[in-house]
């Protein structure tokens, strides 16, 4: 059984999968919830489904780049529920989660940032997630440069782009955004390249950073 947790950005997302392989969620996209929502999304899925925390086999983790709130939030609530539990704790690229809610080809997942950037990565989506760029935040025209026509892209501030780049990709809508992705990219044959296995003692998130984005272009 697992336990899935996605607050890198406004969206609170939490999901469950089952002994069976079913997957249930709770999820809310309005802003400033995640304090208020994590824990009462897991106590309901706990109340509906019947498990203890200490049954599951994996917590995963939405661990960045993101919103500092929101990553604050998640890695903290995992820090005091997981402490002392026999429970395998995995760290997942907030990024990746987005991405594998696309179709095959290329997939472009950002995240909005100060100023003019983004947090960028693409991939391509296949049998499995590949990586074809490191996460980082990128200016808006190193992005607009980058897209190509029949692109996908998946995630919060893609307004930003240049309209006309926009017409020419398929943009997936945030409702896609969720800690089910998470499962299901964890359960993948690519798990391995976006989840970094950790305690909840070690547990950290990539926050987004004003020194990150002053040197984006190092």
């Amino acid at each position: 059984m697992i336990l899935a947790v996605e607050t890198a950005t406004n969206i609170c997302s939490i999901a469950f999968q089952n002994a069976k392989g079913e997957v249930f969620e709770k999820r809310t996209e309005r802003k400033g919830s995640h304090s208020e929502l994590l824990f009462l999304f897991i106590r309901e899925l706990m109340n509906e489904h019947g498990f203890q925390l200490k049954n599951l086999d994996a917590i995963l983790v939405s661990s960045g780049p993101g919103s500092y709130t929101g990553l604050r939030i998640a890695a903290s609530a995992v820090k005091g529920m997981f402490f002392g539990l026999d429970v395998k704790i995995y760290a997942g690229n907030t990024l990746a989660g987005f991405a594998f809610a696309a179709e095959e080809g290329t997939v472009h997942a950002v995240i909005n940032a100060r100023r003019k950037h983004l947090y960028h990565q693409k991939f391509k989506k296949g049998d499995q997630l590949e990586v074809l760029t490191i996460s980082r935040i990128r200016e808006l025209d190193e992005i607009n440069k980058s897209i190509k026509p029949g692109d996908q892209i998946i995630g919060t501030g893609v307004d930003r782009l240049d309209a006309e780049k926009l017409e020419e990709l398929t943009i997936l809508e945030e409702s896609k955004i969720s800690a089910r992705q998470l499962i299901q990219l964890f359960n993948s044959s690519s798990n391995e390249d976006h989840f970094k296995e950790t305690t909840a003692e070690e547990l950290e998130s990539d926050y987004l950073t004003s020194s990150q984005i002053n040197n984006s272009n190092m």
